[in-house]
């Protein structure tokens, strides 16, 4: 048996550590206990199963051309050849470039020099577009910066109350609830998930009326003396606004909107400001929301009248939801951004990444489409014609996916970049078969903040080549000569983030691992080996810097070094219910499943836990349909239908069904309404009808 490699999971931005070891065809992976996030050596039913994604047959291994076999070369030049005719004849923007927050730091920033500098096209985002950038927004007009959770995982355990505002980590990251053992829970969700069965306290609103909710409860606060007058004095701006906007949002009328009695949201808030500490944590289910940034606000908003963000023991967090949504936004692939999170629009940034790359400013391209708003340009005569796609799956992920698909067909040329033959893949002209998880090394940054190494630890299938080597590949054939390293890239990474937000300059695979050689850097130096330590934390500007596990303790990263209230208003779901569509429809995860499910619906173990998809209905709202657990069950909205199995629960409310979204069926209902400031679908509510199938 070969050493064992200490690496991470493949999944959530939890990133727990693995180990993997390689006897034969046998991979056995056993927990690490030197890793935070999973210290007590938990790992979930997907990370105890994730080494089947390197053994299950369902690769592929060989480049597809319009669905049969080729050789590389072949492939890699009719790419490059489409990519320039298309290029000539409609302009860079004719491409368009679409990535995952799954993708290491390394990918995500060579595929944002690629769509900049090889294809000078401003039509890149990703599909972390769809998790976070709501609460990134939120965070950034109210701190100045955008790092999910600004301090340590660890540091929960020692609350007394933690508020958890649309987030089920008991099924999406189970060792995460580990350290929610010790703090009271206060569950802001219409389920009774896995997660509100372990709360203290559950407050059930209404689906789309989280901000009514966040403002009542503010409105309490104030109204009774509750707010931490002294930190909001010395440490804040914009509370006066803030506290005037409250008026309206009297408790019996949030109450009337929301469904969630009064004395609960007095509970609620007591419990928040008389604890010693506490936190306010947020998750797509207060953020995939057509006013999504704005009920995240109001959320922070809440936290900062409390005194929380900012102070050891307390805080504000979003629960990132991607292995590196964090890293994956910061570094390139967003529409609007370069690396070390720098704006695309600001003259200072666009000089500093274009000195790294080697060309002048005015030749890089500026902000250009959301990520619904490209694949809804997609084909159009305004829109890109070809289309790059890595580690992601629109066709399932998308809402109204429907519209999404029949966008795609319409393309000149899609390529592909997949470990399997997803949904989306099986349109695409070229399909690109590229390594995993444990069969390359690079960087991943976790919910907190905090870079962590995923390392190589066994041979890809033969005929397989990484992202970077195919993103290398075909820059060279469009004239351009990039690394293919990760090494490599990450130390060209370090010094385009270099003075930025999220500064990695002061970052190496050396500090993480503990040895030496792992960088060109720490070769030439003939650095010898040093303590390895547990990730690094972000800003970390010099070799020589601790990192920054809690950044908001002396200022926050505005201009004047105060959090700011702003002030927000409660406008309901961009779609309510009436008669012809009388129920509402939430979407989200299930423990067994992760993301599209294009990789765990392959795992035996995973597809016999939950083999379809099902319709979650209350009781009540089946005898009303006539509809039976075990039935097949249509959901139709004005955009399309999705089918499942009804299971029957009272955990849902009565006005309410739920679906999952690993599979087909549950975004061609959902609606693509977008948020005005972080182009947000709202996925988390839309009016539907429900049918049983005859």
């Amino acid at each position: 048996m070969d050493a064992p490699v200490r690496t991470h999971c493949p999944y959530c931005a939890l990133q727990c550590g693995m180990a993997i070891s390689v006897s034969g065809p046998e991979i056995t992976i056993t927990p690490r206990t030197d890793v935070p996030a999973n210290a007590a050596g938990a790992l979930c039913q997907k990370g105890w199963t994730a080494a089947e994604l390197l053994t299950n047959g369902a690769r592929l291994t060989s480049p597809l051309l319009h669905g049969r076999p080729v050789a590389w070369d072949v492939a890699l030049d009719h790419v490059a050849g489409r990519l320039a005719a298309i290029r000539h004849e409609h302009g860079p923007d004719g491409v368009a470039v679409f990535g995952g927050g799954g993708l290491t730091n390394e990918k995500a920033y060579l595929l944002g020099k690629f769509a900049r500098v090889a294809l000078g096209t401003s039509q890149i985002d990703y599909n972390g577009r769809f998790c976070m950038s709501s609460a990134a927004a939120a965070s950034i007009r109210a701190f100045g910066m955008d790092r999910g959770m600004p301090f340590p995982v660890t540091d929960l355990a020692g609350a007394d109350v933690v508020l958890l505002a649309g987030a089920n980590p008991a099924e999406t990251m189970p060792p995460f609830v580990r350290h929610l053992d010790g703090p009271r829970l206060v569950v802001v969700d219409p389920r009774r998930t896995a997660t509100a069965r372990l709360a203290w306290l559950h407050l059930r609103p209404a689906p789309g009326t989280d901000l009514a909710l966040a403002l009542g409860l503010l409105h309490l606060a104030v109204a009774e003396d509750l707010v931490d007058v002294a930190y909001v004095e010395e440490r804040t701006s914009g509370f006066d606004a803030v506290r005037t906007s409250l008026a309206a949002w009297w408790p019996e009328r949030v109450e009337r909107i929301t469904g969630v009695p009064v004395p609960r949201m007095r509970e609620a808030v007591r419990a928040l400001a008389y604890a010693k500490n506490a936190y306010v944590l947020t998750g797509r289910g207060a953020e995939q929301h057509a006013q999504g940034t704005d009920t995240v606000t109001a959320f922070v908003n809440l936290a900062l009248a409390l005194g929380l963000p900012g102070r050891l023991g307390s805080g504000y967090g979003c629960l990132t939801g991607q292995g590196n949504g964090q890293g994956g936004r910061e570094h390139g692939q967003k529409a609007d951004q370069l690396p070390g999170y720098r704006r695309i629009d600001d003259p200072a940034a666009r000089a500093h990444v274009a000195a790294v790359w080697g060309v002048e400013p005015d030749d890089l391209p500026g902000p250009g489409r959301s990520a619904f708003e490209l694949l809804d340009a997609l084909g159009t005569p305004v829109g890109p014609k070809a289309m790059l796609l890595f580690g992601s799956n629109p066709v399932v992920s998308a809402p109204d996916s429907v519209r999404v698909a029949e966008r795609i067909r319409s393309l000149d040329l899609l390529v592909v970049c997949d470990v399997v033959m997803s949904e989306t893949a099986a349109l695409a002209d070229v399909v690109f078969p590229v390594t995993q998880w444990a069969e390359e090394t690079g960087t991943m940054t976790n919910l907190e903040g905090r870079v962590l190494l995923r390392r190589r630890a066994v041979e890809p299938p033969p005929g397989v080549r990484s992202d970077l080597e195919v993103i290398a590949a075909l820059a060279r054939r469009l004239g351009h000569d990039f690394a293919d390293e990760p090494g490599e890239v990450f130390d060209e990474l370090r010094r385009a983030a270099a003075g930025g937000p999220a500064d990695y300059s002061g970052i190496t695979y050396d500090r993480i691992t503990g040895e030496a050689g792992e960088t060109r850097e720490s070769r030439d130096a003939g650095e010898g080996g040093r303590e390895a330590e547990a990730g690094v934390f972000w800003p970390c500007p010099s070799p020589d810097h601790p990192g920054t596990p809690r950044p908001f303790l002396d200022a926050f990263a505005t201009p004047d070094g105060r959090a700011r209230f702003v002030p927000v208003e409660h406008r309901g779901p961009a779609e309510e219910i009436d008669d012809d569509y009388p129920v509402y429809l939430t979407t989200g995860r299930v423990l067994a499943h992760y993301q599209s499910g294009a990789q765990t619906r392959r795992i035996a173990p995973l597809a016999e836990a939950v083999p379809e998809p099902y319709v979650e209905l209350h009781p009540d709202l089946a005898g009303r349909l006539d509809i039976r657990a075990g039935d097949l069950v249509r959901v139709v909205s004005r955009r399309g239908e999705g089918r499942g199995v009804a299971r029957i629960s009272d955990a849902i409310r009565s006005d309410t069904v739920f679906m999952p979204f690993h599979w087909e069926g549950a975004n061609r209902v959902t609606n693509p309404a977008l948020d005005p400031t972080s182009r947000m679908p709202e996925f988390k509510v839309c009016a539907v009808r429900v049918e049983r199938v005859a």
